[in-house]
């Protein structure tokens, strides 16, 4: 070999190595975005930065896109089918508007605690919603990701054990057709009411409560023109973690794996918080002078879910689903 064709050789080694490399940092460097109209001091998100991102560096680029600022909120699921989005935190609702057997997911009374919504999510009968998702959509449903509970929060001081007690009370709502409906069924007289104008709706009179969780009436100050919080936990809101099946499909079955257990860790890690921040902001409100109670959950329970099985809404339900549920 002449030294010519010896360089040549080198060369081509050379080449083809560093596309060899180039290609390894390439699948390791799979680039996954995030997009999600979540702050990003919200413990979701935090733990999205903190604990997934990291746990997936060495082969997943991870970028957290708050505030809507990628997508616009509603959009992420029909970005991730198309290709144009890796990952987002979708609710319950959002997939009822393509499948409307998913509505049951975000109905009163349905998950109990945090725990039963990891139950459910992770049970034998849910397997066949996460494959729905994926068939149709192209998306997959990582974890579950805790949202918080929903209570109601009243400026009047008169008791409220059942949902017999909340009969004439205005009960702020979001404007939707399935809000609105969900402050029929707690027994209220449902008030559609825009987020920004809650606080003064509650400082004259135009609502006697609204619902959000507790985290919420602090930081919105609600508790200043309230006097009491009944813990009805009515919804125990959620999320789901997803990220485009193509994307998932490409990584190899450990890698596949590590992703799964981050993202678990990373909801777990959320739940936690935001399970110590709710427990912990019930004495903030006593020391403000509310009071904070809890009122007959079961006779909630019982009548709620009694509203939604006579109405519409439950006839897209696959049968049996909230026996099954409920047995968890």
């Amino acid at each position: 070999m002449t030294f010519s064709a010896f360089r040549r050789h080198l060369m081509a080694a050379a080449v083809a190595s560093s596309l060899a490399l180039t290609a390894g940092l390439a699948q390791a460097q799979v680039k996954l975005r995030l997009s999600s109209p979540a702050s990003p001091t919200d413990q979701r998100a935090v733990a999205m930065l903190e604990v997934f991102g990291p746990a997936v560096k060495d082969f997943a680029a991870f970028e957290g896109h708050w505030n809507a600022s990628l997508f616009k909120q509603g959009t992420e699921l029909e970005a991730i089918s198309r290709g144009n989005l890796e990952m987002s935190i979708a609710s319950a609702q959002e997939l009822a508007e393509f499948f409307p057997e998913f509505s049951v997911f975000s109905a009163g009374y349905v998950h109990r605690d945090a725990a039963h919504q990891v139950k459910v999510f992770n049970s034998d009968f849910f397997q066949a919603y996460k494959k729905k998702v994926e068939d149709k959509l192209g998306v997959k449903l990582l974890t579950v990701m805790y949202l918080g509970r929903r209570h109601v929060n009243l400026r009047t001081d008169k008791p409220v054990n059942t949902p017999a007690d909340l009969s004439g009370v205005k009960l702020r709502m979001p404007g939707s057709e399935a809000w609105l409906f969900l402050g029929r069924a707690l027994g209220a007289n449902p008030t559609p009411m825009a987020f920004t104008e809650i606080y003064q709706g509650l400082q004259s009179g135009a609502i006697d409560g609204q619902d959000n969780p507790l985290p919420t009436v602090k930081d919105a100050k609600f508790f200043e023109v309230t006097k009491q919080i009944a813990l009805t936990s009515h919804l125990v809101d959620l999320n789901y973690l997803t990220i485009s099946k193509k994307v998932y499909d490409r990584l190899t079955p450990d890698q596949q794996k590590r992703l799964q257990k981050a993202a678990d860790d990373a909801a777990e890690s959320a739940r936690q918080r935001q399970l110590k921040l709710e427990d912990e902001l019930v004495a903030f409100f006593k020391e403000k002078g509310l009071k904070v109670y809890t009122p007959d959950l079961a006779a909630f329970r019982k009548h709620v879910q009694g509203e939604y099985l006579k109405s519409d809404l439950a006839k897209k339900w696959d049968s049996g689903i909230l026996d099954k549920i409920n047995g968890l």
